[in-house]
């Protein structure tokens, strides 16, 4: 495309780009809305530099998503007359070749506040400064502005969600979505006119291929794109309403349909082809409709303040995804053993429960939150106290929701390293027990190892106990046609819990992020009370350690 000419009729021509990265979407995008005020030419762009939007660690499902994402923004741009131009190279050069090529005078693109894109965007600001082209970030891949709570705390992260929660209420509500954009009148780039350069790629294109045919062509899962994500979100919200009319809210979360089709909006807000502010400002109207109330509680909205906690104490911590130097960790003599590690990676665990969870992982790119705080307990402090970050590389790779500040956040949390007193909580979940309260009829478990479908529903999470004859009959000999358990939960789960008494005791006075109370952790796993104290009472009756906390995302 040839440069331009930017003056017209004495008055200054306005060239607007906006940039996409996060936030492929057209409804409520402040900053898109900016790139078209009083614009005469516009232009829609994405850039893929080796690491936006994760694609550095992107396996197959998750570039796969973003592909997805990607061609149904350029269809919904067509649509209005425009299309999004994909461009390849380090945005500061590939910048540089828009202001001299295309005429470029102003840049608009949203926030991305974690300290992973802070460099890049420092890049892109000066390089316009020194272009003397104008640039606007704005907010709405978050609902505050996180530096706004910091500062509003006195210039350091709430320590705790109920700090957190307070803070907020400083700060007010957050912006209410702002309307679509209007793209009449400006000079935008012909849709029709040919031109392969900047198409949007597929995975292969890119280099990504899928692992198996099971990726390839899943069971079930998620569809990527701002046209799925409304229709999901319309979905979400009369589920959400149902659930206020019987009194409850996050109706799929303590009783999961873990095979049914998935409902979660996780990966969608991840790459924000759906508004965090839209989904916040939908379930309070529907609780405020249903309840005839004009007061909503923070549990109705919690999982997406859960969000911007985790966002909130990251900004400022560029060590925040991994354990050394990271002031909010704690040190801990995780074992390296990549035997185990793989086993547990490729779902061969010996325990069906574990398995199913990590195998629906690398196929599909996503699982149920009472999933991931299972395979994540087991990794850890559960059974084989394996580094977190280990498994965090693991969800990076595959997990469509993974972004850096809530995939770190969970995996401290869950493994015990941050996020709560140290380590109150020494037990585990049981990888026989918990699976068996999650999956009551075995069909999950059934559906990723189907070396277990024949045994009866007794045995189908701990086969190791069939009689040998009913593991004759079954096709299901363990050693044979399934793998023995790698590890005696019994025995690793007294060996991980001695060890973190030892820690306890050694980081006794050491200040810590901790739970402000037992309501804070049952919102954060998703449990009400009652669940909680049945969830406790049925496990001791079996002999097994009870689940505490974890949930991995909105």
């Amino acid at each position: 495309m040839g440069g331009s000419n930017n003056e017209t009729g004495g008055k200054k021509k306005i060239v607007s780009v906006h940039w996409f990265r996060h936030g492929l979407r057209l409804h409520d995008n402040p900053a898109l809305l900016e790139s078209l005020r009083n614009a005469d030419e516009f232009y829609a762009i994405f850039i893929f530099d080796g690491e936006v939007a994760g694609t550095a660690k992107a396996g197959y499902p998750r570039m796969n998503f973003l592909v997805e994402c990607l061609q149904d923004l350029d269809a919904n741009l067509r649509k209005v007359g425009t299309r999004l131009f994909v461009l390849y190279g380090q945005p500061e050069k590939v910048f540089h070749n828009l202001f001299q090529e295309w005429g470029v005078n102003r840049v608009t693109f949203e926030q991305d506040p974690e300290p992973v894109w802070q460099e890049r965007d420092a890049k892109v600001r000066a390089i316009c400064n020194s272009a003397g082209v104008q640039y606007v970030e704005m907010v709405s891949h978050t609902l505050w502005e996180p530096q706004l709570i910091i500062s509003a705390n006195g210039g350091s992260p709430p320590l705790t969600y109920e700090m957190f929660c307070q803070v907020k209420k400083m700060v007010d509500q957050p912006p209410r979505p702002c309307p679509l954009p209007d793209f009449s009148g400006i000079k935008l780039p012909d849709p029709k006119t040919p031109n392969a350069k900047f198409h949007v790629p597929t995975c292969e294109e890119l280099g990504v291929y899928p692992e198996s045919e099971q990726q390839k062509n899943p069971l079930s899962g998620y569809k990527g794109g701002e046209s799925r994500a409304l229709e999901l979100l319309a979905e979400r919200i009369g589920k959400e309403q149902q659930a206020f009319k019987q009194g409850r809210y996050m109706p799929n979360q303590s009783n999961p349909d873990l095979t049914g089709l998935p409902m979660s909006l996780s990966p969608h807000l991840r790459f924000g082809t759906v508004s965090v502010r839209r989904f916040y400002w939908a379930i309070r109207q529907a609780y405020m409709e249903v309840n005839n109330c004009e007061e909503v509680p923070d549990s109705i909205t919690g999982q997406l303040i859960w969000r911007e906690y985790f966002y909130c104490m990251s900004v400022n911590n560029p060590k925040y995804n991994v354990m050394k130097d990271n002031p909010i960790c704690l040190d801990i003599d995780w074992y390296y053993n990549q035997e185990q590690l793989d086993r547990w990676a490729r779902g061969q665990t010996g325990y069906p429960w574990i398995d199913a969870c990590m195998r629906q992982l690398r196929d599909e790119g996503w699982v149920h939150h009472v999933c991931r705080q299972s395979v994540a307990c087991f990794l850890t402090r559960g059974d084989l106290w394996i580094d977190w970050e280990l498994g965090l590389a693991m969800f990076d790779k595959y997990l469509l929701d993974a972004d850096w500040s809530v995939n770190a956040g969970n995996w401290m949390w869950v493994s015990s390293s941050a996020f709560e007193k140290v380590l109150q909580c020494p037990r585990c979940i049981c990888p026989v027990y918990y699976g068996r309260r999650m999956d009551p009829t075995g069909d999950y478990v059934r559906r990723y190892v189907p070396e277990v479908k024949n045994l009866p529903l007794l045995y189908q999470f701990e086969p190791w106990n069939a009689p040998k004859d009913v593991q004759e009959k079954a096709g299901c000999v363990v050693g044979r046609d399934y793998p023995p358990p790698m590890v005696d939960h019994k025995q690793a789960s007294k060996m991980c819990r001695a060890k973190m008494e030892k820690i306890k005791n050694k980081c006794r006075d050491i200040p810590h992020i901790a739970p402000s109370n037992a309501e804070e952790v049952r919102t954060f796993i998703w449990m009400d009370s009652k669940e909680m104290a049945e969830s406790t009472t049925q496990c001791q009756q079996h002999g097994f350690h009870r689940a505490m906390k974890a949930n991995l995302g909105p």
